[in-house]
C-alpha cells in the first residue's frame, strides 16, 4: 500500500451530504462524503488505495467476517485548533495498534506511514466536515474485514481496509459530568491469554447486554472486574485511573498494567506520560482490586477516580455500585481528571505547541 498510488474520486455537487448543525452531533450517526478503502488478496497483496464517496459495501454472504468476527478497528480523532489548523492525536499509537490487532486476526499487515498519509489526504478532501468547534472533533474508523467467500475456518485470503470520518460532538451528551458504575463480577470482558489487548470488534459485542442490566439498574457504565480478587480492569470501554493517598500518605495515580487483560489506550499512555513529567505524584502501573479500593474509601484515602479514552478523553466517576453496596467516590478540588481534560484540550486545539499533535 503506498499514498503514491492513491486514486482520488470526488463527489460530484449533488452527492455532497448536509452537514449537521454542531449542536446535533450525536456520535456515530453522521458520516463525510468520501471515504478511504484498500482491498488486498493474499496473491497479489494490497491493491491502490481509492477515496471515493461514501457508498455501501457488496460482501458475499459467505464472507468471513459475517461468520467469525475476523475484524478489527480503530478509533482515532481530527481537530480543528483555535489556530484554524487541522491535527491528529498520536496517529503512530494508533496505527501500532492496529498492526497488532491484524496479526492476532490473521489478517495482513500495511505500512504504517503510508497509511497515515491517505487518512490525511481523507480528511483533506472532507476537510469542511471537522466541526469549527473546540467541543466537537472529526472521528476517524480505520476498519479492517476479512471479505474471502469461504466457511472454512482459516486465514482469509482477502480482505478490505476501509476508514470513515463522522463529526461528533462530547461522547457523553452529560459533558463532562461523574457517571455511576456497576461493578458485578459475574461479568468478565477478558481473561489471560485472550484478545482483551486487541481493538477488535468481538470484544465489544458481549458487553453490550451487560451493559444495558447496568442501565437498567441506574448506572451509566460498567466497571469490568476480572479474576477471585475481583481486579479493577476497564470502566465500559475506557482505561481507568485512581488517584488516591499511599498507606505511606503519598499522592498516587493507579492504573491496571498492560498485561493482557485491557487495552493499551493512546489516551491512558498520553495521560501516564503527562502525569511523570509534572513529577508532582507518584504514577504506578499495577493490578488493583475492589478490597482495596473499598479499604481506601473507607480511610478516606481515595481521592478521585475517572476513566480515559478517545472518545470521552477523560471521565470522571461518581458512585461504584458493588455486591449491594453503593460507594460514593469523591473529587479532589482542583480535580486531577480536569486539569488531564484541560491538558489534553489545549494539545488538541492547538493552544499549546506539542509533538503528539500532528498537523494534517
Amino acid at each position: 500500500m503506498y499514498f503514491s498510488d492513491l486514486e482520488e474520486k470526488i463527489c460530484t455537487p449533488d452527492q455532497l451530504r448536509p452537514k449537521p448543525d454542531n449542536s446535533a452531533l450525536v456520535f456515530g450517526k453522521y458520516f463525510t462524503d468520501h471515504m478511504l478503502e484498500v482491498s488486498w488478496d493474499s496473491k497479489r497483496g494490497w491493491a491502490k488505495p481509492v477515496i471515493s464517496p461514501m457508498h455501501n459495501l457488496q460482501l458475499h454472504p459467505g464472507a468471513k467476517v459475517l461468520h467469525y468476527a475476523i475484524e478489527l478497528f480503530e478509533g482515532m480523532k481530527a481537530y480543528r485548533g483555535e489556530d484554524g489548523c487541522l491535527r491528529l492525536f498520536r496517529p503512530d499509537k494508533n496505527m501500532a495498534r492496529m498492526l497488532s490487532t491484524a496479526k492476532r486476526s490473521s489478517l495482513p499487515t500495511f505500512d504504517a506511514e503510508e497509511m497515515i498519509k491517505c487518512v490525511k489526504r481523507l480528511i483533506q478532501i472532507d476537510k469542511e466536515w471537522v466541526p469549527y468547534s473546540t467541543t466537537s472533533s472529526l472521528y476517524i474508523r480505520p476498519t479492517f474485514i476479512a471479505t474471502d467467500p469461504s466457511l472454512g475456518v482459516a486465514s482469509p485470503n482477502e480482505a478490505l481496509l476501509y476508514v470513515l470520518l463522522c463529526p461528533v460532538g462530547p461522547y457523553f451528551t452529560s459533558g463532562f459530568k461523574p457517571i455511576s458504575l456497576m461493578a458485578d463480577p459475574q461479568y468478565v470482558r477478558s481473561w489471560p491469554g485472550g484478545c482483551g489487548a486487541m481493538k477488535m470488534g468481538a470484544n465489544y459485542a458481549p458487553t453490550i447486554y451487560i451493559q444495558k442490566q447496568s442501565e437498567l439498574l441506574g448506572h451509566q457504565q460498567v466497571l469490568w472486574l476480572y479474576g477471585a480478587d475481583h481486579q479493577l480492569t476497564e470502566v465500559g470501554t475506557m482505561n481507568i485511573f485512581l488517584f488516591m493517598l499511599n498507606e505511606n500518605g503519598e499522592r498516587e495515580l493507579v492504573t491496571p498494567p498492560l498485561d493482557g487483560l485491557i487495552l493499551p489506550g493512546v489516551t491512558r499512555l498520553s495521560l501516564l506520560e503527562l502525569a511523570r513529567e509534572w513529577k508532582e505524584f507518584r504514577v504506578v502501573e499495577r493490578t488493583i482490586t475492589m478490597a482495596e479500593v473499598i479499604q481506601a474509601h473507607e480511610e478516606k484515602r481515595l481521592l478521585e477516580i475517572f476513566g480515559a479514552g478517545t472518545a470521552c478523553v477523560v471521565c470522571p466517576v461518581s458512585s461504584i455500585s458493588y455486591q449491594g453496596r453503593e460507594y460514593n467516590i469523591p473529587r479532589s478540588e482542583p480535580s486531577l481528571s480536569q486539569r488531564f481534560l484541560k491538558t489534553m484540550s489545549d494539545i488538541h486545539y492547538g493552544r499549546v505547541q506539542h509533538p503528539w499533535a500532528v498537523d494534517i
